[in-house]
Protein backbone atom coordinates (compact mmCIF):
# COMPACT_ATOMS: atom_id res chain seq x y z
CA UNK A 1 0.00 0.00 0.00
CA UNK A 2 1.59 3.01 -1.43
CA UNK A 3 0.51 6.42 -1.96
CA UNK A 4 2.92 9.92 -3.14
CA UNK A 5 1.94 13.19 -2.12
CA UNK A 6 3.51 16.73 -3.34
CA UNK A 7 3.99 19.90 -1.39
CA UNK A 8 5.25 21.42 -4.56
CA UNK A 9 3.99 21.94 -8.32
CA UNK A 10 5.40 21.12 -11.29
CA UNK A 11 6.28 23.42 -14.07
CA UNK A 12 4.50 22.81 -16.89
CA UNK A 13 6.45 21.40 -20.42
CA UNK A 14 8.02 24.44 -22.82
CA UNK A 15 6.64 24.97 -26.48
CA UNK A 16 9.88 23.67 -28.72
CA UNK A 17 10.38 25.89 -32.12
CA UNK A 18 8.81 24.24 -34.46
CA UNK A 19 12.72 24.66 -36.48
CA UNK A 20 14.18 22.71 -33.74
CA UNK A 21 11.07 20.37 -33.16
CA UNK A 22 11.63 19.37 -37.04
CA UNK A 23 15.51 18.86 -36.79
CA UNK A 24 15.39 16.43 -33.89
CA UNK A 25 12.16 14.63 -34.57
CA UNK A 26 13.93 11.93 -36.75
CA UNK A 27 16.61 11.04 -33.58
CA UNK A 28 14.21 11.31 -30.96
CA UNK A 29 11.29 9.64 -31.81
CA UNK A 30 12.21 6.18 -31.08
CA UNK A 31 14.01 8.10 -27.43
CA UNK A 32 10.98 9.60 -26.97
CA UNK A 33 8.97 6.89 -26.64
CA UNK A 34 10.99 4.86 -24.42
CA UNK A 35 11.18 7.94 -22.17
CA UNK A 36 7.76 8.03 -21.81
CA UNK A 37 7.32 3.99 -20.94
CA UNK A 38 10.36 4.98 -18.39
CA UNK A 39 8.24 7.91 -17.35
CA UNK A 40 5.73 5.92 -16.80
CA UNK A 41 6.87 2.99 -14.62
CA UNK A 42 7.89 5.61 -12.16
CA UNK A 43 4.46 6.72 -11.71
CA UNK A 44 3.33 3.83 -11.67
CA UNK A 45 0.61 2.12 -13.21
CA UNK A 46 -2.29 2.32 -10.80
CA UNK A 47 -3.17 5.86 -10.83
CA UNK A 48 -4.64 5.66 -7.54
CA UNK A 49 -1.62 5.41 -6.00
CA UNK A 50 -1.14 8.88 -6.34
CA UNK A 51 -2.94 11.20 -3.60
CA UNK A 52 -2.72 15.12 -3.96
CA UNK A 53 -1.62 16.84 -0.82
CA UNK A 54 -4.93 17.43 1.33
CA UNK A 55 -3.94 20.68 2.84
CA UNK A 56 -0.76 22.53 3.08
CA UNK A 57 -0.11 25.67 5.53
CA UNK A 58 3.10 27.91 6.56
CA UNK A 59 2.79 29.35 10.31
CA UNK A 60 5.54 31.15 12.54
CA UNK A 61 7.00 28.82 15.42
CA UNK A 62 7.56 31.67 17.37
CA UNK A 63 11.13 30.20 18.10
CA UNK A 64 12.73 33.48 18.29
CA UNK A 65 10.40 35.44 19.92
CA UNK A 66 11.70 38.71 22.24
CA UNK A 67 15.44 37.61 20.08
CA UNK A 68 15.44 41.20 18.51
CA UNK A 69 14.55 43.15 21.62
CA UNK A 70 16.85 41.67 23.54
CA UNK A 71 19.22 42.50 21.73
CA UNK A 72 18.95 45.82 21.27
CA UNK A 73 17.88 46.10 24.89
CA UNK A 74 21.83 44.76 25.62
CA UNK A 75 23.37 46.85 22.73
CA UNK A 76 21.87 49.89 24.35
CA UNK A 77 22.83 49.20 27.89
CA UNK A 78 26.20 48.65 26.82
CA UNK A 79 26.94 51.72 24.70
CA UNK A 80 25.13 54.12 27.57
CA UNK A 81 26.95 52.09 30.58
CA UNK A 82 29.96 51.59 28.45
CA UNK A 83 30.01 48.02 28.68
CA UNK A 84 32.00 45.96 25.99
CA UNK A 85 30.36 42.93 27.42
CA UNK A 86 26.76 44.08 27.04
CA UNK A 87 27.52 45.86 23.80
CA UNK A 88 28.96 42.33 22.12
CA UNK A 89 26.19 40.48 23.51
CA UNK A 90 23.58 42.60 21.68
CA UNK A 91 25.93 42.65 18.59
CA UNK A 92 25.49 38.18 19.03
CA UNK A 93 21.68 38.88 19.32
CA UNK A 94 20.90 40.70 16.40
CA UNK A 95 23.14 38.53 14.40
CA UNK A 96 20.70 35.74 15.92
CA UNK A 97 17.73 37.93 14.76
CA UNK A 98 18.88 38.41 11.22
CA UNK A 99 19.39 34.72 11.17
CA UNK A 100 16.20 34.11 12.42
CA UNK A 101 14.24 36.53 9.93
CA UNK A 102 16.48 34.87 6.92
CA UNK A 103 15.26 31.39 7.68
CA UNK A 104 13.34 29.44 5.37
CA UNK A 105 10.99 26.46 5.18
CA UNK A 106 12.08 23.56 2.99
CA UNK A 107 9.94 22.06 -0.27
CA UNK A 108 8.26 19.10 1.01
CA UNK A 109 7.48 16.43 -1.49
CA UNK A 110 7.28 12.81 0.41
CA UNK A 111 5.73 9.26 -0.33
CA UNK A 112 4.12 7.27 1.91
CA UNK A 113 4.33 3.51 2.34
CA UNK A 114 1.84 1.88 5.40
CA UNK A 115 2.14 -1.74 5.58
CA UNK A 116 -0.82 -3.71 7.62
CA UNK A 117 0.44 -6.99 9.17
CA UNK A 118 -3.54 -7.91 8.45
CA UNK A 119 -5.86 -6.57 6.19
CA UNK A 120 -8.70 -8.60 7.10
CA UNK A 121 -8.77 -9.11 10.95
CA UNK A 122 -11.28 -10.06 13.95
CA UNK A 123 -12.61 -7.71 16.13
CA UNK A 124 -10.24 -7.34 18.85
CA UNK A 125 -6.75 -9.16 16.89
CA UNK A 126 -3.93 -6.46 17.25
CA UNK A 127 -2.62 -5.45 13.96
CA UNK A 128 1.08 -4.10 13.32
CA UNK A 129 0.87 -1.23 10.86
CA UNK A 130 4.76 0.43 9.32
CA UNK A 131 4.60 3.67 7.99
CA UNK A 132 7.60 3.94 5.66
CA UNK A 133 8.25 7.68 4.54
CA UNK A 134 10.97 8.67 1.70
CA UNK A 135 11.76 12.23 1.00
CA UNK A 136 11.16 12.94 -3.03
CA UNK A 137 12.11 16.21 -3.44
CA UNK A 138 15.65 17.76 -3.63
CA UNK A 139 15.23 19.65 -0.49
CA UNK A 140 17.40 18.53 2.93
CA UNK A 141 14.06 18.36 5.58
CA UNK A 142 16.32 18.89 8.51
CA UNK A 143 13.43 19.06 11.28
CA UNK A 144 10.33 16.50 10.42
CA UNK A 145 7.34 15.17 12.67
CA UNK A 146 4.79 13.18 11.30
CA UNK A 147 1.86 11.69 12.84
CA UNK A 148 0.07 8.93 11.24
CA UNK A 149 -3.69 9.46 10.61
CA UNK A 150 -5.04 6.48 12.79
CA UNK A 151 -8.87 5.77 12.28
CA UNK A 152 -10.46 6.75 15.21
CA UNK A 153 -12.35 3.94 16.38
CA UNK A 154 -8.72 1.54 16.50
CA UNK A 155 -7.32 2.09 20.05
CA UNK A 156 -3.28 2.18 19.72
CA UNK A 157 -2.11 -0.67 22.46
CA UNK A 158 0.92 -0.32 21.49
CA UNK A 159 3.90 2.13 20.58
CA UNK A 160 3.23 5.49 18.73
CA UNK A 161 1.87 6.56 15.74
CA UNK A 162 4.36 9.65 14.97
CA UNK A 163 8.08 10.03 14.52
CA UNK A 164 10.49 12.82 14.53
CA UNK A 165 13.66 12.67 12.18
CA UNK A 166 15.99 14.41 9.61
CA UNK A 167 15.61 13.52 5.84
CA UNK A 168 18.23 14.15 3.21
CA UNK A 169 17.18 13.61 -0.55
CA UNK A 170 16.30 10.18 -1.41
CA UNK A 171 16.58 9.22 2.04
CA UNK A 172 13.73 6.98 4.04
CA UNK A 173 12.73 6.53 7.88
CA UNK A 174 10.48 4.07 9.30
CA UNK A 175 7.70 3.87 12.34
CA UNK A 176 5.70 1.33 13.41
CA UNK A 177 2.96 0.71 16.32
CA UNK A 178 0.46 -1.34 17.03
CA UNK A 179 -3.49 -1.16 17.18
CA UNK A 180 -6.57 -3.06 18.23
CA UNK A 181 -9.35 -3.90 15.64
CA UNK A 182 -13.05 -3.12 16.46
CA UNK A 183 -15.87 -4.13 14.19
CA UNK A 184 -16.01 -2.09 10.72
CA UNK A 185 -13.88 -0.92 7.59
CA UNK A 186 -11.40 1.57 8.48
CA UNK A 187 -9.27 3.96 6.27
CA UNK A 188 -6.38 5.10 7.33
CA UNK A 189 -6.84 8.92 5.55
CA UNK A 190 -4.55 11.10 5.68
CA UNK A 191 -0.97 11.41 7.60
CA UNK A 192 0.47 15.01 8.55
CA UNK A 193 4.22 15.91 7.93
CA UNK A 194 5.41 19.32 10.14
CA UNK A 195 8.73 20.71 8.16
CA UNK A 196 10.62 23.45 9.63
CA UNK A 197 14.22 24.66 8.05
CA UNK A 198 17.41 24.90 9.86
CA UNK A 199 16.37 27.83 11.81
CA UNK A 200 13.01 26.60 12.60
CA UNK A 201 11.39 30.26 12.15
CA UNK A 202 8.22 28.73 9.64
CA UNK A 203 6.99 25.45 9.66
CA UNK A 204 4.79 23.89 6.93
CA UNK A 205 2.18 21.41 7.61
CA UNK A 206 1.44 19.49 4.72
CA UNK A 207 -1.80 16.70 5.22
CA UNK A 208 -0.83 13.79 2.62
CA UNK A 209 -3.78 12.21 1.58
CA UNK A 210 -3.23 8.01 1.59
CA UNK A 211 -6.23 5.54 1.32
CA UNK A 212 -5.16 2.52 2.92
CA UNK A 213 -8.07 0.19 4.49
CA UNK A 214 -8.53 -2.40 6.70
CA UNK A 215 -11.68 -4.61 7.12
CA UNK A 216 -12.56 -6.39 10.01
CA UNK A 217 -15.88 -7.99 9.29
CA UNK A 218 -16.88 -10.46 12.75
CA UNK A 219 -18.38 -13.67 11.93
CA UNK A 220 -21.43 -15.44 13.66
CA UNK A 221 -20.79 -16.95 16.63
CA UNK A 222 -23.72 -18.84 17.90
CA UNK A 223 -24.22 -19.77 21.45
CA UNK A 224 -25.85 -23.25 22.10
CA UNK A 225 -29.76 -21.92 23.23
CA UNK A 226 -31.23 -18.28 24.08
CA UNK A 227 -33.94 -18.64 26.59
CA UNK A 228 -36.93 -17.10 25.28
CA UNK A 229 -40.66 -16.06 26.87
CA UNK A 230 -43.73 -18.08 25.91
CA UNK A 231 -44.91 -16.11 23.15
CA UNK A 232 -45.21 -17.88 20.12
CA UNK A 233 -46.77 -18.99 16.98
CA UNK A 234 -48.73 -21.87 16.24
CA UNK A 235 -46.09 -23.41 14.09
CA UNK A 236 -44.03 -25.85 15.39
CA UNK A 237 -40.56 -25.36 17.35
CA UNK A 238 -38.75 -25.50 20.59
CA UNK A 239 -39.95 -23.15 22.17
CA UNK A 240 -41.87 -24.74 25.23
CA UNK A 241 -45.57 -23.15 25.79
CA UNK A 242 -48.04 -23.93 28.80
CA UNK A 243 -50.73 -25.64 26.67
CA UNK A 244 -50.76 -29.49 26.56
CA UNK A 245 -50.82 -31.29 23.49
CA UNK A 246 -47.94 -32.70 21.20
CA UNK A 247 -44.78 -32.71 22.40
CA UNK A 248 -42.08 -34.03 24.89
CA UNK A 249 -42.00 -33.41 28.19
CA UNK A 250 -45.08 -34.46 30.54
CA UNK A 251 -47.69 -31.70 30.85
CA UNK A 252 -50.87 -33.37 32.49
CA UNK A 253 -53.64 -36.51 31.70
CA UNK A 254 -57.12 -35.75 30.93
CA UNK A 255 -60.25 -38.22 30.51
CA UNK A 256 -60.26 -40.28 27.60
CA UNK A 257 -62.06 -39.49 24.49
CA UNK A 258 -63.24 -41.72 21.51
CA UNK A 259 -60.48 -41.35 18.69
CA UNK A 260 -57.25 -40.57 20.88
CA UNK A 261 -53.98 -41.95 19.75
CA UNK A 262 -53.59 -45.47 21.60
CA UNK A 263 -50.14 -44.37 22.40
CA UNK A 264 -51.30 -41.28 24.80
CA UNK A 265 -53.18 -43.78 26.66
CA UNK A 266 -51.93 -43.74 30.45
CA UNK A 267 -51.71 -47.55 30.76
CA UNK A 268 -50.17 -47.62 34.08
CA UNK A 269 -53.09 -46.04 35.44
CA UNK A 270 -55.22 -48.41 33.47
CA UNK A 271 -53.67 -51.32 34.85
CA UNK A 272 -54.12 -50.04 38.92
CA UNK A 273 -57.47 -48.41 38.43
CA UNK A 274 -59.03 -49.55 35.72
CA UNK A 275 -60.00 -45.97 34.24
CA UNK A 276 -58.53 -44.90 30.61
CA UNK A 277 -56.86 -41.28 30.58
CA UNK A 278 -54.83 -39.96 28.03
CA UNK A 279 -51.78 -38.22 28.41
CA UNK A 280 -50.79 -34.80 27.47
CA UNK A 281 -47.56 -33.05 26.80
CA UNK A 282 -46.01 -29.64 27.08
CA UNK A 283 -46.64 -28.18 23.40
CA UNK A 284 -43.13 -26.52 21.28
CA UNK A 285 -43.53 -24.17 19.02
CA UNK A 286 -41.73 -21.46 16.80
CA UNK A 287 -41.48 -18.05 18.26
CA UNK A 288 -41.06 -14.78 16.62
CA UNK A 289 -38.46 -12.57 17.74
CA UNK A 290 -36.50 -8.78 17.05
CA UNK A 291 -33.41 -7.99 18.37
CA UNK A 292 -33.23 -4.38 18.79
CA UNK A 293 -30.12 -2.69 19.16
CA UNK A 294 -29.56 0.76 21.14
CA UNK A 295 -27.37 2.65 19.07
CA UNK A 296 -28.37 5.97 20.01
CA UNK A 297 -25.10 8.29 20.98
CA UNK A 298 -25.73 7.97 24.54
CA UNK A 299 -25.06 4.09 24.54
CA UNK A 300 -21.33 4.65 23.26
CA UNK A 301 -19.83 4.40 26.76
CA UNK A 302 -17.19 2.02 27.56
CA UNK A 303 -15.04 1.73 31.09
CA UNK A 304 -11.81 2.15 29.67
CA UNK A 305 -10.04 3.87 26.72
CA UNK A 306 -8.80 0.65 25.33
CA UNK A 307 -12.62 -0.95 25.72
CA UNK A 308 -14.90 -1.49 23.62
CA UNK A 309 -18.22 0.57 24.07
CA UNK A 310 -21.51 -1.04 24.59
CA UNK A 311 -22.63 -0.79 20.97
CA UNK A 312 -19.86 -2.81 19.74
CA UNK A 313 -20.58 -5.57 22.71
CA UNK A 314 -24.07 -5.22 21.94
CA UNK A 315 -23.45 -6.16 18.50
CA UNK A 316 -21.38 -8.79 19.11
CA UNK A 317 -23.67 -10.24 21.77
CA UNK A 318 -26.77 -9.87 18.81
CA UNK A 319 -23.95 -11.72 16.51
CA UNK A 320 -24.43 -14.76 19.01
CA UNK A 321 -28.10 -15.14 19.66
CA UNK A 322 -29.37 -14.14 16.29
CA UNK A 323 -27.92 -17.73 14.62
CA UNK A 324 -29.13 -19.53 17.92
CA UNK A 325 -32.45 -18.63 17.64
CA UNK A 326 -32.73 -19.22 13.95
CA UNK A 327 -31.19 -22.79 13.83
CA UNK A 328 -34.35 -23.38 16.30
CA UNK A 329 -36.39 -22.52 13.87
CA UNK A 330 -37.11 -19.33 14.84
CA UNK A 331 -38.68 -16.27 12.80
CA UNK A 332 -35.71 -13.72 13.55
CA UNK A 333 -35.56 -10.09 12.81
CA UNK A 334 -32.98 -7.22 13.41
CA UNK A 335 -33.37 -3.38 14.38
CA UNK A 336 -31.68 -0.67 15.46
CA UNK A 337 -33.05 2.32 18.17
CA UNK A 338 -30.66 5.27 16.88
CA UNK A 339 -30.21 7.75 14.17
CA UNK A 340 -30.64 6.48 10.63
CA UNK A 341 -32.32 3.13 9.94
CA UNK A 342 -32.13 -0.58 10.41
CA UNK A 343 -34.59 -2.79 10.01
CA UNK A 344 -34.32 -6.29 8.89
CA UNK A 345 -38.10 -8.18 9.02
CA UNK A 346 -38.45 -11.26 10.98
CA UNK A 347 -37.44 -14.47 8.44
CA UNK A 348 -36.04 -17.64 8.27
CA UNK A 349 -33.44 -19.45 6.54
CA UNK A 350 -30.02 -19.12 5.42
CA UNK A 351 -31.05 -15.89 2.91
CA UNK A 352 -31.98 -14.46 6.45
CA UNK A 353 -28.69 -15.24 7.97
CA UNK A 354 -27.03 -13.77 5.26
CA UNK A 355 -29.28 -10.75 5.33
CA UNK A 356 -28.64 -9.94 8.90
CA UNK A 357 -24.68 -10.61 8.49
CA UNK A 358 -24.94 -8.06 5.55
CA UNK A 359 -26.65 -5.58 7.99
CA UNK A 360 -24.14 -6.20 11.03
CA UNK A 361 -21.40 -5.29 9.14
CA UNK A 362 -22.06 -2.59 7.19
CA UNK A 363 -25.28 -0.96 8.28
CA UNK A 364 -23.42 2.93 9.21
CA UNK A 365 -26.43 2.87 11.69
CA UNK A 366 -24.51 0.22 13.43
CA UNK A 367 -21.24 1.52 12.93
CA UNK A 368 -18.54 1.20 15.25
CA UNK A 369 -18.55 4.91 15.01
CA UNK A 370 -21.05 7.30 16.66
CA UNK A 371 -23.08 7.67 14.17
CA UNK A 372 -24.34 11.29 12.53
CA UNK A 373 -28.11 12.22 12.24
CA UNK A 374 -30.91 13.74 14.40
CA UNK A 375 -32.71 11.56 16.70
CA UNK A 376 -36.18 11.98 17.67
CA UNK A 377 -37.44 9.40 21.14
CA UNK A 378 -41.21 9.53 20.20
CA UNK A 379 -40.86 9.14 16.49
CA UNK A 380 -38.21 6.45 16.69
CA UNK A 381 -40.63 4.53 18.83
CA UNK A 382 -43.32 4.89 17.16
CA UNK A 383 -42.11 3.26 14.06
CA UNK A 384 -40.10 0.59 15.78
CA UNK A 385 -43.90 -0.61 17.35
CA UNK A 386 -45.20 0.04 13.80
CA UNK A 387 -42.55 -2.71 12.58
CA UNK A 388 -42.83 -5.21 15.23
CA UNK A 389 -45.50 -7.93 14.08
CA UNK A 390 -47.96 -8.58 17.01
CA UNK A 391 -46.46 -12.03 17.98
CA UNK A 392 -43.18 -10.93 18.27
CA UNK A 393 -41.28 -10.72 21.00
CA UNK A 394 -37.98 -8.04 21.87
CA UNK A 395 -34.75 -9.01 23.02
CA UNK A 396 -33.26 -5.20 23.58
CA UNK A 397 -29.47 -4.96 23.51
CA UNK A 398 -28.67 -1.80 25.61
CA UNK A 399 -26.19 -0.47 28.60
CA UNK A 400 -29.25 1.11 30.07
CA UNK A 401 -27.19 4.12 30.34
CA UNK A 402 -30.32 6.41 31.00
CA UNK A 403 -34.17 6.46 31.72
CA UNK A 404 -35.45 6.53 28.29
CA UNK A 405 -34.38 2.99 27.36
CA UNK A 406 -36.15 1.81 30.33
CA UNK A 407 -38.98 3.74 29.09
CA UNK A 408 -39.16 2.05 25.52
CA UNK A 409 -38.53 -1.98 27.34
CA UNK A 410 -41.64 -0.96 29.08
CA UNK A 411 -43.50 0.31 26.32
CA UNK A 412 -43.03 -2.19 24.11
CA UNK A 413 -43.62 -4.72 26.62
CA UNK A 414 -47.22 -3.04 27.52
CA UNK A 415 -48.06 -3.25 23.92
CA UNK A 416 -47.51 -6.99 24.22
CA UNK A 417 -44.13 -7.45 23.05
CA UNK A 418 -42.48 -9.80 25.91
CA UNK A 419 -39.22 -7.76 26.08
CA UNK A 420 -35.75 -9.37 27.13
CA UNK A 421 -32.65 -7.13 28.08
CA UNK A 422 -29.17 -8.03 27.43
CA UNK A 423 -27.40 -5.02 28.70
CA UNK A 424 -23.22 -4.67 28.58
CA UNK A 425 -22.02 -2.67 31.53
CA UNK A 426 -20.03 0.47 30.09
CA UNK A 427 -19.62 1.60 33.97
CA UNK A 428 -16.31 1.49 36.43
CA UNK A 429 -16.08 2.55 40.27
CA UNK A 430 -12.87 4.26 39.86
CA UNK A 431 -14.51 7.43 41.35
CA UNK A 432 -17.17 8.74 43.21
CA UNK A 433 -19.15 9.78 39.56
CA UNK A 434 -18.50 6.09 38.53
CA UNK A 435 -19.52 4.63 40.93
CA UNK A 436 -22.80 6.84 40.96
CA UNK A 437 -23.41 6.43 37.76
CA UNK A 438 -23.15 2.52 37.97
CA UNK A 439 -25.87 2.45 41.12
CA UNK A 440 -28.48 4.43 39.33
CA UNK A 441 -27.96 1.08 36.22
CA UNK A 442 -28.45 -0.78 38.92
CA UNK A 443 -31.49 0.58 40.29
CA UNK A 444 -32.62 0.92 36.26
CA UNK A 445 -31.92 -3.13 35.81
CA UNK A 446 -34.03 -3.57 39.70
CA UNK A 447 -37.18 -1.58 38.13
CA UNK A 448 -37.45 -3.43 34.77
CA UNK A 449 -37.04 -6.67 36.89
CA UNK A 450 -39.89 -5.41 39.12
CA UNK A 451 -42.00 -5.02 35.86
CA UNK A 452 -41.68 -8.37 35.10
CA UNK A 453 -39.26 -7.75 32.29
CA UNK A 454 -36.00 -10.24 31.87
CA UNK A 455 -33.00 -8.74 32.15
CA UNK A 456 -29.32 -10.06 31.77
CA UNK A 457 -26.54 -8.30 33.00
CA UNK A 458 -23.33 -8.67 30.97
CA UNK A 459 -20.20 -7.41 32.73
CA UNK A 460 -17.07 -6.36 30.42
CA UNK A 461 -14.90 -9.60 29.48
CA UNK A 462 -17.94 -12.06 30.13
CA UNK A 463 -18.43 -14.81 27.59
CA UNK A 464 -22.42 -13.56 26.33
CA UNK A 465 -23.64 -18.01 26.72
CA UNK A 466 -22.65 -18.00 30.43
CA UNK A 467 -24.13 -14.88 31.15
CA UNK A 468 -27.34 -16.21 29.35
CA UNK A 469 -27.08 -19.58 30.70
CA UNK A 470 -26.61 -18.57 34.44
CA UNK A 471 -29.64 -15.62 33.83
CA UNK A 472 -32.03 -18.51 32.41
CA UNK A 473 -31.68 -20.38 35.76
CA UNK A 474 -32.88 -17.42 37.57
CA UNK A 475 -35.76 -16.88 34.74
CA UNK A 476 -37.09 -20.68 34.96
CA UNK A 477 -37.45 -20.49 38.87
Amino acid sequence: MTSRASATESEGPTDVPDQDARDVSEETEGDGETAERDADERAGTDENATSPVLESTDAPTHRWRGISAVAFAAGGAGIVLSRPSLLLAGAIGVAYAAYAQAGTVPDVALSVSRTLSDESPEPGDEVDVVVTVTNEGESFLPDLRLVDGVPEPLVVTDGVPRLGTALRPGESASFDYTVTMGRGTHTFDHLLAIARGMSGTVERRVTLSTSDEIVCEPEFQPISTMALRALTTRHAGRVETRDGGEGIEFHSTREYRPGDSLSRIDWNRHARTGELATLRFRQERSATAVLVIDSREAAYLRPSENAPHAVDRSVQAAMSVFPALLKESNRVGVAAFGPGDAWLPPGLGSDQRARAEELFTSNPVLSAEIPDGEFYFAIQAKRLRKRLPDDAQVILFSPLCDDGIVRLARLLDAHGHLVTVISPDPTTTETAGHRLVAAERIARIVALRGAGIRVADLPEGTDVETTLARAAQRWSR
